[in-house]
């Protein structure tokens, strides 16, 4: 980790491009110079990449057949998150689990026909497609998107619900609540500019509304010499940890029965002045021929375990950018 903070350092003082891949537990940190980006990983943010997509096109149609954890088997791990909530040792834990998936397309395929903010696809072992911003650098303004609150658009009325639903709006404070310190540890004037806005996403099979929100604050006019330390140290990203940050971290490892690698960590491009990322949500791995969608969401002392099984099973989607 130390060695992925100086090299973003120094590129940052010399001004130089480079693409970041950062796992959740921050152990296989990956930066790559701009012209010594290997063939094999491609990337699009925002729509700039180095993805070529005249070049691949494909007519397969699509089909994908998903086979969550069980039940049990989450409410096992959601009872143990339950637990440490009452407790008052977290406010708010991400909790996640794998969904296999039996599904006609390659990671390849999958990455070039989806439609994202943030695109991935790293070699053959796993493609990212989010809708989430982690931070974004701008004219030494830093900002953060964080997304926390989903539903089916389908729903009646499925905008009003979303948003006065009381445990959605109380884990939304929480998450904007954290980000807002996370920034002010890098940065000053720290504010939320908008609070609770809808952002819509178009699923393989449905369309789904996601709240989101916008918390900024003033970078030094140095902080090209310290990219590195900045991005570190606002990881893991909020959004998919909890809060407070290092005890939630321990429930989410005592509950999760297996390990989220790169799934929930980020990558971005510095351009030489300014920077995007994504966290790396929307996220499949494959594994020994397998693939696993890997998927969760934020539980609070109010969660319901149906309900909370339900958005996991939700968000195993491909967001594709023409129908099938």
């Amino acid at each position: 980790m130390q060695e992925a903070i100086n090299l973003m350092n120094t590129m940052g003082v010399e001004r130089k491009a480079f693409l970041f891949i950062i796992d959740f537990a921050m152990k296989n940190p990956l930066i790559f110079h701009a012209d010594n980006i290997p063939h094999d990983i491609l990337f699009e943010i925002n729509g700039f990449g180095n993805a070529d997509k005249d070049n691949f096109i494909s007519n397969k149609d699509f089909y994908m057949h998903k086979t969550p954890v069980d039940f049990q088997t989450y409410k096992t791990a959601f009872d143990n998150v339950i637990s440490h909530l009452k407790y008052g040792n977290s406010y708010l834990v991400n909790l996640t689990q794998p969904t296999v998936l039996d599904c006609n397309l390659s990671l390849k395929e999958i990455f070039y026909q989806s439609n994202a903010k943030y695109k991935l696809c790293f070699k053959d072992e796993f493609v990212v497609f989010s809708p989430e911003i982690f931070v974004k650098i701008n004219d030494y303004l830093i900002s953060s998107y964080p997304m926390k609150g989903t539903i089916d658009a389908s729903i009646p009325d499925a905008e009003n619900q979303i948003l006065n639903d009381k445990k959605e709006t109380a884990e939304h404070y929480t998450i904007v609540d954290l980000i807002r310190n996370d920034l002010s540890m890098v940065s000053k004037n720290v504010k939320v500019e908008k609070f609770r806005y809808i952002d819509h996403l178009h699923t393989s099979n449905k369309h789904l509304l996601q709240v989101s929100s916008e918390i900024s604050g003033d970078l030094p006019h140095d902080f090209h010499q310290h990219l590195g330390d900045i991005i570190f140290k606002l990881l893991p990203a909020g959004s998919i940890s909890g809060a407070p940050k290092k005890k939630t971290l321990e429930i989410i490892a005592q509950s999760e029965n297996y390990e989220r690698g790169y799934y929930t960590g980020v990558f971005g491009y510095f351009d030489g002045n300014n920077l995007d990322s994504g966290v790396m949500i929307r996220f499949i791995e494959k594994s020994n021929q397998t693939m696993v969608y890997k998927s969760g969401g934020g539980i609070t002392v109010n969660s319901i375990a149906e309900m909370e099984y339900q958005e996991l099973t939700d968000k195993v989607y491909v967001p594709f950018a023409r129908n099938y």
